[in-house]
């Protein structure tokens, strides 16, 4: 510092400052791939002036995963008691879209928490369920109605999982709309045969290369992405370590095979289950109920899939990206043609809003596969896209 200049003044909000920073790194990078020097780098300092505010990456990372369940909770207690299930609605929705860059963290890479840790955000989840299926009970008194709960806060947490950009008081309009027609749904009278779907038998794991894959995705659910060596998958098909090199140079090359595989599936699932169907609200139907049965019979792909691709190279995550674009814009096109009225990017929302019912959905029936909960699930996905 040169005579005469002014001292560097300290933010009294630095730490503030420091958990904002984390949340977008984490939620952009995934916990493992992210570093203290890069999120230090995002506040302008050091990552040794980081470390004063915080001893290690988990101990930033739980603060940052437990900021955003605290804020919805703040948020919806806000609301008073006689508060309507769109004022509830509404809170949590503007707050996740003011936080969307980071607002999704708690969703995905909180299974990187340690067992009380999860514990003690699960509950403070289970609290925002809870309220919402409060407000809802009075106005729509259906079957599951914590299910419906769940499912619709999955719809307002689905913006922060894409980067459709449009207007603010738009899209919370779009959001608060799906997720009220998702409460007002009543899932066990759902008759839409989402378990009559055909998917493409499972390829059989009949060569060295598809054991891999099928032993690495088991692992990578059970222990995560991070916590699997190359070791343990050689030892899950009987091989020696150095073996694997054989047929990948490393496990990211293994999830992003996989994830390339079921991809695959999927679109050869589509195609077989919309061949024939010309009226576009039986072919957001048919879709509907291809993807949720998709989504049961690769719970443990698609688990691994949301929480660790976004860590992968950019090399071997873009042709993943790729796929995923094509699906989506399958979708985009069945709803519009289904819903004039709505144009591209408000589509393309509401579909992300469908992939966030399943989710919730999914994990509270702790993805037990039944023809009722196929169908239950699908109910709730049509009623976010309002078909």
């Amino acid at each position: 510092m040169t005579a005469g200049s002014p001292a560097a003044v300290r933010p009294r909000n630095r730490k503030q400052l420091i958990v904002e920073a984390a949340g977008r790194v984490f939620s952009e990078r995934g916990y493992h791939a992210a570093s203290m020097e890069e999120i230090a780098a995002g506040v302008g300092i050091t990552a040794a002036a980081l470390y004063r505010h915080f001893p290690n990456k988990y101990a930033l990372f739980a603060e940052c995963a437990n900021l955003m369940v605290d804020r919805l909770v703040a948020a919806i207690d806000g609301v008073p008691p006689e508060g309507t299930l769109a004022e509830v609605l509404t809170a949590a929705t503007q707050l996740t879209v003011t936080h969307r860059a980071s607002g999704g963290l708690y969703r995905w890479e909180a299974r990187f928490l340690g067992k009380e840790d999860r514990h003690v955000l699960a509950a403070k989840f289970g609290h925002i369920v809870e309220r919402v299926t409060e407000v809802a009970r009075t106005e729509y008194p259906l079957p599951e109605e914590h299910l419906r709960a769940a499912a619709a806060l999955g719809v307002i947490g689905s913006i922060t999982m894409h980067r459709v950009s449009i207007a603010q008081r738009r899209l919370e309009e779009l959001l608060v709309a799906s997720a009220t027609r998702v409460v007002a749904t009543d899932p066990a009278a759902a008759t839409g045969g989402a378990h009559l779907v055909e998917l493409p038998s499972r390829p059989v794991a009949r060569t060295r290369r598809s054991e891999i894959l099928e032993a690495a995705i088991a692992l990578f659910e059970k222990d995560g992405f991070a916590n699997v060596t190359n070791a343990k998958i050689a030892e899950a098909v009987g091989l020696v370590p150095s073996a694997l090199y054989r047929y990948f140079p490393g496990k990211a090359d293994i999830l992003a095979a996989a994830c390339l595989q079921a991809a695959g599936l999927l679109a050869q699932a589509v195609e077989q289950n919309l061949g024939g169907v010309t009226d576009p609200h039986d072919a957001v139907a048919a879709l509907t109920a291809t993807y949720v049965a998709y989504s049961f019979e690769h719970t443990a792909l698609t688990s691994v899939a949301n929480a660790e691709l976004v860590g992968l190279p950019a090399n071997l995550r873009r042709p993943l990206v790729t796929a995923q674009r094509e699906h989506i814009a399958v979708w985009e096109q069945l709803l519009r043609a289904a819903r004039p009225e709505l144009d591209s990017r408000q589509a393309r929302v509401l579909v992300h809003a469908g992939f966030g019912v399943v989710v919730e959905a999914g994990r509270r029936l702790r993805w037990q596969d039944s023809p009722g909960h196929r169908d239950a699930v699908a109910a709730l996905l049509v009623g976010a896209l309002g078909v």
